[in-house]
């Protein structure tokens, strides 16, 4: 019997994706990466970047240790600044819906020059948190089975043998991550969709359990006995470290704008709602845990963190299993920062922007994957741990390090914007648009931006050099931004004086 043509025939995109791939198309990119992402999985990507339940249980005993219950405000205070520069991603991401969205947003408001730092700054600073949230599985593994503590005896990240432990652990997750990375967008969507789910289920789950348990009244959030000797107001802003580690990254649906249905009006959305339920649910969990801990002043919450107080809580098998939702959580927040990380390197490749940009741009046929990016964010987070093997410091080091690299690619793309606006800015009523109230929003961002900048970079002895080190540990965050900026000095020298014929695509015009 002869086959028809109908049955041979390939499976057309919908009216919705070709209308999307048309947009591409317009700012001169061919559709080669599989959109299949809907507006869950897109929350899902900026929800899992940020991870509450990643990073406040990696960071919650830090905070303590340094502001005591009175951290608590630096929560609002975060969010309240980090919102007003999601607010302005959120307009740019309506109007440029293009994967590598700091790149490519800071290009186009601030040219060629300006975006290449803004995306050269956002890879490293995604490699280095990549590295950061894989290790905080150290946090939590242990405490489920003794098992998982390989190295030596004792399991705090502060220790040497804990930090150790942390490295193999963090190592083992990249290469999990991945592997994930590589099968496909689709793959990766169901895991961190699920996973997001299961934290958020996991989240809910630990708020009652400290609401419906606590020892004390909301009034523990002005205690600051607690604190770290000298002015609190040192201490705050030291303590303020876990806020802004943890509320970055929100702008990962930008990057996924290529692979995401109907981007222009879902991303605004997903950046604003992934941020502000986030907070939420954070600001909920540091105010249950401080109200439900056994003690404040045996020490347990400045070591062990909420891990202390959910084990105290529940019994052994419960406690485990929420201890379980961490976990997956801590997976899920590792994968969607390599995810955001490769897309931003594929962007930058695919307009010649980098060194071997052809092969950096290539896209599995198959998985509809840039497969080597994957493998380089891997594998220099794998080795950016090996690096610190040993350091008690690491997760104080490398989150400070990677949130300062951030808020300097954010400031990127928030001071270009302001400049813009300040000469007239077109902006389309028609998508989100911050309209009148866009110069006042932008201007306090960069404000705010320049101020946390300052802050988490400031040479501390009591963060980078807690049991003593080196003047370049002590001063390893500005450092790490001029090595930073001096080696993409000369990376893109290399880029432009190589021939034009990397590039894969036509360049886009800047609007």
């Amino acid at each position: 019997m002869a086959t028809t043509v109908d049955s041979v025939a390939p499976v057309l995109p919908s009216p919705d994706i070709s209308r999307d791939n048309a947009d591409l198309a317009g700012f001169g990119y061919q559709p080669v990466l599989h959109r299949k992402l809907g507006r869950y999985a897109s929350f899902a990507a900026g929800f899992s970047f940020v991870s509450i339940l990643t990073t406040i249980f990696q960071f919650f005993g830090f905070g303590y240790s340094f502001g005591g219950a009175a951290f608590f405000w630096t929560w609002p205070i975060v969010f309240a600044g980090q919102f007003l520069v999601a607010l302005n991603f959120a307009e740019l991401a309506a109007r440029y819906p293009i994967s590598g969205c700091i790149y490519q947003w800071s290009r186009r408001l601030g040219g060629e020059v300006v975006g290449w730092f803004a995306g050269w700054m956002m890879v490293i600073a995604q490699i280095v948190t990549a590295a950061a949230a894989a290790i905080a599985l150290q946090v939590v593994l242990p405490s489920i089975w003794s098992g998982f503590q390989i190295v030596g005896d004792d399991s705090a990240l502060t220790s040497t043998s804990g930090a150790t432990n942390a490295v193999l652990l963090g190592s083992i997750l990249l290469v999990i991550t991945t592997l994930i990375n590589v099968i496909g967008i689709d793959l990766m969507a169901r895991i961190n969709s699920i996973g997001v789910t299961v934290e958020i289920v996991g989240v809910l789950a630990i708020i009652a359990l400290f609401f419906t348990h606590t020892e004390r009244g909301a009034g523990v959030v002005l205690q600051t006995d607690q604190a770290a000797p000298g002015p609190y107001w040192a201490a705050f802003l030291v303590s303020g470290l876990m806020a802004a580690y943890v509320m970055v990254g929100f702008d990962s649906a930008g990057e996924l704008s290529e692979e995401t249905k109907n981007p222009r009006r879902v991303a605004p959305r997903t950046i604003l709602t992934a941020l502000s339920v986030s907070a939420l649910g954070g600001g909920l969990l540091l105010l249950g845990a401080l109200m439900a801990a056994p003690s404040l002043d045996d020490g347990a919450l400045s070591t062990e963190g909420l891990a202390y107080v959910l084990t105290s809580k529940l019994d052994s098998t419960p406690g485990k299993v929420l201890l379980g939702c961490v976990a997956v959580a801590i997976t899920v927040c590792t994968l969607a920062i390599q995810t955001a990380g490769s897309r931003l390197m594929f962007s930058m490749a695919r307009d010649g922007k980098l060194p071997f940009a052809r092969h950096l741009a290539a896209v599995h046929p198959r998985f509809g994957t840039p497969v080597l990016p994957s493998v380089i964010i891997g594998v220099l987070g794998i080795g950016l741990l090996v690096l610190n093997l040993g350091n008690a410091a690491i997760f104080a080091t490398l989150a400070s390090v990677c949130i300062v690299t951030l808020y300097l690619a954010y400031l990127l793309v928030t001071v270009p914007l302001l400049v813009r606006r300040s000469r007239g800015w077109d902006s389309d009523s028609a998508l989100f648009s911050l309209g009148r109230f866009g110069i006042p929003i932008n201007a306090l961002a960069v404000v705010w931006g320049i101020a946390m900048a300052v802050n988490l970079a400031w040479p501390r002895a009591e963060v980078y050099t807690p049991n003593g080190g080196g003047w370049w540990m002590l001063w390893a965050a500005p450092l790490f931004v001029l090595v930073v900026i001096a080696v993409g000095v000369v990376v893109h020298r290399i880029v432009n004086a190589g021939p034009k014929t990397e590039s894969l695509e036509p360049a886009a015009q800047p609007a």
